[in-house]
């Protein structure tokens, strides 16, 4: 028992650190890349140059899912180009910082490494296959505005970004601590062999199912990255681990419904399966090569 309340309150403060730290910098990056400058260089370039530069810059905004398409709506309301905005919008939960350096912390810099590239190429993909279906007709004529915070403008940006941090930590925390609880409880008493019988290395169907649970399941990443390592430590192969965190990440039900107000059906249904489809492959090839 005594261990099991050390690895907690290591792991916690660890990941404590590291969430401020890095939702500080980001919030920095943010006072520089606006919505509008966002606009303006998704159209600027050619369509190659705009599919990557909506992929990096979805890297840039905020960490949760659902607060990026206010900010879609607002792209595509004021004409920014239809495919390079999904490629935002697909990248912008599955590589912010955040989750790029909590991988790092606890699956190690391979994985992260191959985590990053495989969900570049899945936004790009994603971006460059809806446009050439013509999915954008069918978007809905909805226009939703992301509001502009105006209070404490003439604060120095750094304070700003202090305030971000600690904005965007305090809704996070109770996630994080009952991830890191899970994460701690399955490390210290889940017995491994019951997590390799269902879900290990010799059981590659596993993959899909992490997928599909993943997608519609509510749980955020700041939860799911702890009680992922303490999976993968426990023997669940790791192309079900990043399976299900692609699928929780990518399309989760909060986000869904939001972009219904959005999406027509067949849109809202390809972005779906393309999260779903992503997730399953990256594990696969997550699967046949570590």
């Amino acid at each position: 028992m005594i261990d099991f309340f050390k690895n907690f309150i290591v792991l916690f403060l660890e990941l404590t650190v590291l969430f401020i730290v890095i939702s500080f910098l980001v919030s920095l990056l943010q006072q520089i890349v606006t919505e509008e400058k966002i606009k303006s260089i998704l159209q600027r370039g050619n369509k190659a140059t705009s599919y990557i530069s909506g992929t990096l810059l979805g890297a840039l905004t905020p960490f949760c899912s659902c607060s990026t398409i206010p900010i879609l709506a607002g792209l595509l309301g004021s004409g920014a180009p239809f495919g390079p905005s999904i490629s935002f919008l697909i990248a912008s939960p599955l590589l912010n910082p955040v989750i790029v350096i909590l991988l790092w912390k606890l699956l190690g810099l391979k994985i992260t490494a191959f985590y990053v590239v495989a969900m570049f190429l899945f936004a790009l993909l994603a971006g460059i296959t809806f446009n050439a279906l013509n999915l954008d007709t069918h978007l809905r004529n909805v226009r939703i505005r992301s509001s502009q915070n105006e209070d404490n403008q003439n604060d120095p940006k750094w304070i700003l970004a202090l305030k971000d941090a600690w904005n965007f930590f305090y809704p996070v925390l109770p996630y994080l601590v009952i991830g890191v609880l899970i994460g701690a409880i399955i490390h210290d008493f889940i017995p491994a062999e019951f997590i390799t019988s269902i879900a290990g290395d010799e059981h590659p169907f596993a993959i899909p199912i992490a997928a599909i649970v993943g997608v519609p399941m509510y749980i955020r990443v700041e939860t799911m990255i702890p009680i992922s390592e303490a999976l993968v430590s426990k023997g669940m192969s790791m192309g079900a681990v990043i399976a299900l965190i692609i699928g929780g990440a990518g399309a989760s039900l909060p986000e869904v419904l939001l972009l219904n107000k959005l999406f027509k059906p067949r849109l809202l249904m390809a972005f779906i399966i393309s999260v779903f489809l992503g997730a399953t492959v990256t594990g696969y090839i997550l699967y046949f090569i570590f």
